[in-house]
């Protein structure tokens, strides 16, 4: 199972310095992150009354990470484990993350990059989860690290224009990471730490070369952030992902790998 990190306020850019000016930014509605949230919901409920209807938990049954069945052509199951959890608690963690990480990433990177970046997060987690790990395992936490490590790294990139909230942000999310990691390496193999790292790991590389590098545009008073990644970046880092972590997968898949 996996347990998703705790988060933190969305930081907001510096406050106004007598040299400051304020800058206008296009940003785009955050839906897919609430739908995603919903759909999520969704998919647990369904859980529910297949327990009740039918005595087993038949989503569960059908799209959980599990290492033998991958091995024997399930593929699906790289991704599926994102829209299912174990408990109340599991979802109630999960989602109180997704939306509190979701909706501002999205607003950021736009909603079909932002869901490039949920999907290809969860996809990585469940790579590594599939390598070194050989239970069952659901739940989004995968992606939400994926998230954390995307709004890190989108700090990162725009520090001049966040100036001390980025360094603060930068060391919470650092902290939020080695808190999470430390409680799945102590709770006995309860959580997939595995899947974790992966889902860090894959929301890393897709933000480092995908996630929006803002510049200023225009004269005082009117001066705008645009975003200077291109379409063809985003395509590319999502390649670099994808060919990265399903090279892993194959090397596993094929008994190279330890």
């Amino acid at each position: 199972m996996n347990a998703s990190p705790a988060s933190s306020p969305d930081p907001e850019p510096a406050a106004p310095s007598p040299d400051s000016v304020l800058v206008s930014v296009s940003t785009s509605p955050p839906r897919l992150a609430f739908l995603l949230l919903g759909l999520t919901i969704l998919v647990y409920l369904s859980q529910i009354v297949s327990d009740l209807l039918l005595g087993f938990d038949l989503p569960l049954w059908l799209g959980a990470k599990s290492s033998d069945l991958i091995r024997q052509g399930q593929l699906w199951r790289l991704l599926t484990p994102i829209l299912l959890h174990g408990s109340v608690a599991h979802i109630a963690f999960n989602m109180y993350a997704l939306f509190n990480l979701g909706p501002s990433l999205e607003q950021r990177f736009g909603s079909w990059r932002f869901l490039a970046l949920y999907l290809l997060a969860g996809f990585s987690g469940n790579v590594f989860s599939f390598l070194f790990t050989d239970g069952l395992s659901v739940g989004a936490s995968t992606s939400i690290f994926g998230l954390l490590a995307a709004e890190g790294i989108f700090l990162y990139r725009n520090r001049r224009l966040f100036g001390e909230h980025a360094r603060q942000f930068i060391g919470h999310a650092v902290l939020i990471a080695a808190i999470n990691l430390l409680l799945g390496v102590t709770s006995g193999g309860r959580i997939d730490n595995w899947g974790h790292i992966g889902g860090l790991l894959g929301g890393m590389i897709f933000a480092w070369f995908a996630g929006p590098s803002w510049d200023v545009e225009g004269a005082p008073p009117h001066l705008r952030l645009v975003d200077r990644r291109t379409f063809g970046q985003v395509i590319l880092a999502a390649a670099i992902v994808l060919v990265l972590f399903g090279a892993l997968f194959l090397l596993g898949w094929s008994g190279l790998l330890p």
